[in-house]
C-alpha cells in the first residue's frame, strides 16, 4: 500500500452524521466550517435540526436523510407521553416541521415518511414499542446508505479507466453521504485500488461546496484534484483534459430529469457539445416516481447574502443589489449518458430503465 492509499480509505470513511451514544441527539460535522476547521455540532432540539439542514451544516441528499431519520427518533423520545394517539399527533407535527427545511432534496421527505410509516403501521403498539421500532428504522437508513454508496461506487468505477480526467460539480463525497459518496464515490474507491485520476472540481454555488468540500476531501485522500471556477469547465473540456463528468443528485424525476446543484445543467450541455459522457450517480431513494419530469421539481431559492457577502472579508457586490440565488437546476434527461444507482446503471429511455429498478424490487 502506498502512502496515499491509507489516506483514501480514511477520507472515504468519514462519519459526517451519527447518533450520539446516549441516543438523545444527532452529531454532525458542520460543513459550513470546512475546510478551515473540523467542528462537530450536537443537535438535540427540533429547531437545531431544522436550522442545521436549512443552513447546509448537514447537506448532501443521503446525509440529510440519515440526519432526518436520527433526528426524528431523538425528538420522538422527547415527546413524553404514553398516550398513543397524542404521541402520533405530536410525531406528525415534528415530522412536518423538519420536512419544511429543504424542499428540493427528496431524501429528507423520504426518510421522514419512512419513519412515520413505522409510527402509523400498527395502532395496537405501545409508545415504548414504537420508539424501539423507530430506533431500528433510523439505524437501518444509515446502514443501508453505506451499502448503497458502496454499490454505486462499484458500478460507477466500471465507467472509468485508470488515468482518466474527471470533472465533478458540487460535493457528493463522504461528507454528503455515509461511505465513499455518490458522484465522487468511484474516485475514492478507485484510489483505494491503486487507480489514478485527474479530477477537476467546479467551485459550485451555493456556498462554494466544490471549492470548500470536494477539493478538501479529494486532496485529503491523495487524489489529484484541480479546483476551477464554474465558468472554466468548457475550457478544460475543450483542452481534452476531461474524459467523464460525474455528479450526484438530489431528486430524479420519473423521466430521468435530474435536480442537482445550480450549474449542473450547464456542465451537461458542455459535455454534450464536447462528446464527453455525463453520469449522474445517486441511490434509488432520490428517484421520485410521483414526479413526472423536471418541471414538477420545486427549486429552492437561497438568500442573496450568500452571493453578496458570504466568505468575503468585505461585501463582493453592491449593497442591496438584486440577487437570484437558486440552489439547484434541472438537467434534462436528454443530456444524461447514464444514471448510476445501487441497483445498476440505467440508460435511456429512463422512463423504462428507472421503472425497471422498482419492478425488480
Amino acid at each position: 500500500m502506498n502512502c496515499f492509499e491509507g489516506q483514501a480509505a480514511d477520507a472515504a470513511r468519514v462519519e459526517s452524521v451519527r447518533l450520539s451514544s446516549d441516543e438523545k441527539s444527532v452529531v454532525i460535522i458542520d460543513q459550513t466550517q470546512l475546510p478551515g476547521k473540523m467542528e462537530y455540532r450536537i443537535l438535540s432540539t427540533a429547531e437545531e435540526l431544522w436550522e442545521a439542514i436549512y443552513k447546509l451544516r448537514v447537506r448532501g441528499a443521503p446525509a440529510i436523510g440519515i440526519c432526518a431519520g436520527y433526528g426524528i427518533y431523538c425528538l420522538a423520545r422527547q415527546i413524553g407521553t404514553e398516550d398513543e394517539q397524542q404521541f402520533r399527533k405530536e410525531f406528525s407535527r415534528l415530522k412536518d416541521y423538519l420536512d419544511s427545511a429543504r424542499p428540493t432534496a427528496v431524501n429528507l421527505s423520504w426518510a421522514l415518511d419512512r419513519m412515520e410509516r413505522v409510527v402509523l403501521s400498527d395502532s395496537g403498539r405501545t409508545v415504548p414499542e414504537i420508539l424501539g421500532l423507530l430506533r431500528e428504522e433510523c439505524r437501518s437508513i444509515h446502514r443501508e446508505d453505506i451499502e448503497m454508496c458502496t454499490k454505486i461506487s462499484e458500478y460507477g468505477l466500471t465507467l472509468l479507466k485508470d488515468g482518466d480526467g474527471v470533472l465533478t460539480h458540487c460535493n457528493a463525497g463522504p461528507l454528503a453521504t455515509s461511505r465513499y459518496g455518490t458522484g465522487q464515490g468511484p474516485l475514492f474507491l478507485g484510489k483505494e485500488r491503486g487507480m489514478e485520476f485527474k479530477v477537476f472540481a467546479d467551485e459550485t454555488r451555493p456556498l462554494l461546496q466544490g471549492a470548500r468540500l470536494t477539493a478538501y476531501e479529494l486532496q485529503k485522500a491523495g487524489i489529484d484534484v484541480t479546483l476551477i471556477c464554474d465558468n472554466m469547465a468548457g475550457m478544460v473540456m475543450k483542452n481534452g483534459w476531461v474524459q467523464a463528468c460525474m455528479v450526484g443528485c438530489d431528486r430524479v424525476a420519473a423521466n430521468g430529469d435530474t435536480a442537482n446543484k445550480i450549474g449542473t445543467s450547464s456542465v451537461a450541455v458542455l459535455a454534450k457539445y464536447y462528446h464527453i459522457p455525463f453520469y449522474v450517480l445517486g441511490p434509488t431513494s432520490t428517484i421520485d416516481r410521483n414526479c413526472k419530469s423536471g418541471e414538477d421539481i420545486c427549486i429552492e431559492l437561497r438568500k442573496p447574502e450568500e452571493i453578496r457577502e458570504m466568505f468575503y472579508r468585505e461585501p463582493a457586490a453592491p449593497k442591496d443589489v438584486k440577487c437570484y440565488n437558486p440552489s439547484f437546476d434541472v438537467t434534462d434527461s436528454s443530456l444524461i449518458t447514464a444514471i448510476v444507482t445501487e441497483k445498476g446503471i440505467c440508460y435511456p429511455p429512463y422512463t423504462e430503465s428507472l421503472a425497471r429498478l422498482f419492478e425488480q424490487a
